[in-house]
């Protein structure tokens, strides 16, 4: 009952928001736009694309055939690519409420981000999963993971074992580590993902280490965890569990000699990293709450949610153990592990963790790829990460990630050309997911209404 209720909520959002561009037209056409080869970084000017059932169905220097029936998007100038993804995205669980989910789900969508990998899954993100493929569901494409395996879900090799079983039965995408896991059931886990086929990622807990945990083969790493404990040389004899926030503690004692390693291993074990740097520069970071509460993107977020937000940053900026020095330290390796895994790792994928500390959905991917640059990645490999890297990633380069005939309509329709400008990511005109157009005025007529029912909450 439950499933059907969620079902109808979305069929009215779809329907209510989108009005008239809901209407059926046959094929979509747009007219003398630049596309961007996300793989080799060429733009190819004044092209054609025909979008039909869902796909791209002509990339063409030549104009195609129009009906009447077919919609006209005429795109002089402008650039064309595949949508962005957010790797380490967040779906909100039922208890937040129908409304709010769908919020949510639209405010990735506003920013260009077609695809998320939800990070902490629920049986209910498996039903939205399938209402955003059959477009009942108005979302970009999720993937989810199972419920978390942490030290206090999995106390047992009995318990790793069926945990593992049990999420691949029902139908997660793959499965979720969280700190805490003892490195014999992090082992168990592993051989059971390995026989029954499903790929695990998150967290390096403190018991299995980054050396193990890349020789075991992640599907990815997030938030760069464990590396800063691996640059820590054996010699210093530490205490594991005193490592703090992804390793803060140790940064002192840091021998980036040791990065070349790490990042050799992750190559060689193709272990991709998403590095939600944007975490560290806004929560973890000498920056106060009333500048991050400041940015236009907070209005879309519930004032309880602000001042939840507000609550756990002055405690963090007024805790004795936090030091500015330090935090710079910390920051500039970090920053040297992206440059380097980007460069000589496996791959590095886009995800920023909204919304966690003041990342807004959608509008935290802006700050993450801000960060990525910082790291001294390039214009294209940053949209590699957010692009063909994820198809690859999830061995779908046959459904999504490029312009390209046959794939997914999951585009975005810009104003220049984010291969010369990072930040024209943010000039959107339009996109499209599942061939469904969604304009820049209905974009922005969305997040008004949500802006003046937060303002008035």
């Amino acid at each position: 009952m439950k499933k059907f209720m969620l079902l109808s909520c979305f069929l009215v959002y779809v329907n209510v928001l989108f009005g008239q561009n809901q209407r059926s037209y046959e094929d979509i056409h747009i007219l003398d736009v630049n596309v961007i080869d996300v793989v080799t970084g060429q733009v190819s000017p004044d092209m054609h694309i025909t979008i039909s059932d869902g796909k791209i169905k002509y990339v063409s220097s030549t104009s195609l055939p129009i009906k009447s029936t077919d919609l006209i998007i005429e795109a002089k100038g402008q650039y064309i690519m595949p949508g962005l993804a957010e790797m380490h995205a967040h779906i909100p669980p039922p208890s937040t409420g129908d409304e709010r989910i769908t919020e949510v789900l639209f405010l990735y969508l506003s920013n260009g981000i077609t695809a998320i990998r939800g990070m902490l899954g629920d049986s209910s993100h498996l039903a939205l999963r399938s209402a955003s493929e059959s477009s009942q569901l108005l979302s970009p494409r999720i993937f989810t993971s199972s419920p978390s395996l942490n030290g206090n879900s999995v106390t047992s090799l009995e318990e790793a074992d069926r945990k593992v079983r049990k999420y691949k039965e029902n139908g997660y995408d793959f499965l979720k580590i969280h700190p805490g896991i003892s490195r014999e059931n992090f082992d168990q886990i592993v051989e059971t993902a390995n026989l029954v086929d499903i790929p695990f990622a998150g967290h390096v807990p403190v018991d299995v280490g980054i050396r193990h945990a890349l020789k075991s083969r992640y599907a990815s790493i997030d938030h760069v965890d464990g590396f800063i404990e691996g640059l820590v040389p054996a010699s210093e004899d530490v205490e594991p569990t005193e490592n703090g926030f992804f390793g803060y503690n140790f940064t002192p004692l840091v021998d980036t000699t040791l990065i070349d390693e790490l990042v050799s291993l992750s190559r060689e074990n193709e272990v991709w990293i998403v590095p939600t740097q944007s975490l560290f520069e806004r929560w973890f970071a000498p920056v106060t709450a009333d500048v991050l509460l400041a940015q236009p993107e907070m209005q879309y977020m519930p004032p309880a949610t602000r001042r939840n937000w507000l609550r756990v940053k002055n405690q963090y900026m007024t805790d004795e153990n936090f030091n500015e020095e330090q935090w710079k330290k910390f920051d500039h390796i970090r920053k040297k592990l992206i440059n380097a895994l980007s460069k000589d790792g496996h791959g590095i994928l886009l995800g920023s963790d909204a919304p966690q500390l003041f990342n807004v959905p959608g509008f935290s991917i802006h700050h993450e790829i801000a960060g990525m640059q910082n790291a001294g990645m390039s214009n294209l490999e940053i949209i590699q990460a957010g692009t063909i890297n994820t198809a690859r990633f999830f061995n779908q380069t046959d459904v999504f990630g490029q312009v390209k005939e046959g794939l997914s309509a999951d585009l975005i329709l810009l104003g220049a050309n984010p291969l010369e400008n990072i930040g024209a990511l943010r000039e959107i005109i339009g996109v499209f997911r599942n061939g469904q157009f969604i304009s820049k005025e209905t974009i922005d007529l969305r997040l008004s209404e949500m802006a003046n029912k937060y303002k008035s909450d």
